[in-house]
């Protein structure tokens, strides 16, 4: 029996590896995946700086805040609010122009006093500036593509934009004092026609300057 015994233990014992021999598979460690998994717990817990893909991290910490916007984007985003602004404005001023050069070919025109005459002569001509003055930032964007001139292009553009709003408020004054003209009394049409431009002078130019103001003293307070 002890003989039976003995042999069993001498083959268990030929069957195990040995340790003794300098095995690559020797000291390894039996769990390693769940221990690094505690490491790196412990390192985002202790507020250690975390290695890695960058892909694999949130996008939270790449963003950028408003205050440090860069100068392309930038350029970009008010290069578009532009395009935007000049859209609406070319409407207006592309219809009331149209309606404009079709009055000089109605029967009742040439019936008109030298004063309506004038009036409309000069009401065309600031309709035409202001048409030339609203198209004028696409025009210089597309004769300067590419020649990374888009700082001084969005700069020009903006005071385009701003100058052609004052010839097309001046072009609706001109229409109004024409059409008035021949529907009211010489003097009514006047007083009409100035209380329109000046509630566009309040609306265009006023409020914005009235609005600034107010953002400055809330910025000082």
């Amino acid at each position: 029996m002890v003989a039976q015994l003995m042999g069993s233990w001498i083959f268990y014992r030929r069957s195990m590896p040995s340790w003794d021999v300098k095995s690559p598979m020797a000291g390894m460690r039996v769990f390693p995946a769940k221990e690094d998994a505690m490491s790196m717990t412990d390192e985002a817990e202790s507020g250690a700086p975390q290695t890695g893909c960058p892909c694999c991290r949130t996008a939270g910490e790449h963003r950028t805040p408003e205050s440090e916007e860069p100068e392309r984007e930038r350029l970009n985003r008010k290069w578009n609010e532009i395009l935007q602004e000049t859209r609406v404005a070319q409407t207006g001023v592309q219809i009331l122009f149209g309606f404009l050069l079709s009055v000089a070919f109605t029967a009742h025109f040439h019936r008109l006093e030298t004063f309506d005459h004038v009036v409309y002569v000069i009401t065309v001509i600031l309709g035409a500036s202001a048409t030339g003055a609203l198209i004028a930032p696409v025009s210089i964007h597309r004769l300067l593509s590419g020649q990374r001139m888009k700082d001084h292009i969005v700069i020009v553009a903006g005071r385009l934009m701003v100058f052609g709003m004052v010839l097309l408020a001046l072009t609706i004054g001109g229409t109004l004092l024409l059409l008035l003209h021949v529907v009211v009394p010489s003097l009514l049409a006047e007083l009409l026609v100035g209380g329109v431009m000046l509630w566009f002078a309040v609306c265009w130019y006023g409020l914005p300057a009235w609005l600034r103001r107010r953002s400055a003293r809330d910025d000082q307070a």
